[in-house]
């Protein structure tokens, strides 16, 4: 099979990830705004245009810089906005529009799948066009299952984090925020000893059970 040129593979990758992150960040804003918060919508991030979400570093570089040196890639958008005052319930409210990031991933999880199902039974197509497509199809299945499995994680500013904060009282629910400020330094430093990927395996590979089989059916 042959190698696919790096532009092609940046473009292949880029789709999903863009799609996947974007969606992300659209769902929270629109719970928001169902449930009284219209923020998003005002600074006008309640859109699929990816040029409001995307973040320098995020979305761009840190994508590119491990396409090339690893093969794989990771990012973020910017996030969406929300004011929990302007939320009905707002401890109630604020975890349901952290459920909605994840859940949007779910759903384009499934998406992906029947896109993969398509594509095996394209008729006629050449072998290269299909290895093109695959390729597309397996980041977008496997980006949002690590969007799924990282975004429950309960470290803020995490979206799991949102969740849990609904569970306690508002002293024990301000104290725990304040981990937000070491949030993504945390984060990076699971990365890389390791702690992250073996946190979220669980996760992982019970979503990957779950579609490996309509993939080989």
């Amino acid at each position: 099979m042959p190698e696919i040129p790096l532009i092609q593979k940046i473009i292949i990758f880029a789709i999903p990830i863009i799609f996947a992150i974007t969606v992300h960040e659209v769902a929270h804003g629109w719970v928001a705004s169902k449930l009284g918060d219209q923020t998003a919508r005002l600074l006008g991030r309640l859109t699929l245009n990816p040029l409001k979400h995307m973040d320098p570093i995020g979305t761009v570089l840190l994508p590119l810089f491990m396409i090339v040196t690893t093969g794989i890639a990771f990012g973020w958008a910017k996030p969406v906005p929300v004011d929990w005052r302007n939320l009905r319930q707002p401890k109630r409210d604020m975890a349901l529009v952290a459920v909605a990031g994840p859940a949007a991933n779910l759903v384009m999880l499934i998406i992906w799948t029947l896109f993969m199902m398509l594509v095996n039974q394209l008729p006629g197509i050449s072998p290269y066009a299909m290895l093109l497509l695959h390729e597309m199809g397996t980041v977008g299945i496997i980006i949002n299952i690590i969007l799924i499995a990282l975004n429950l994680l309960p470290l803020p500013p995490l979206d799991g984090s949102r969740i849990v904060a609904a569970f306690l009282s508002p002293a024990m629910a301000m104290k725990y925020h304040q981990l937000e400020r070491w949030g993504l330094v945390i984060l990076i430093v699971m990365m890389f000893t390791g702690v992250l990927g073996k946190i979220l395996q669980p996760m992982v590979s019970l979503l990957l059970s779950l579609v490996e089989p309509l993939l080989a059916g």
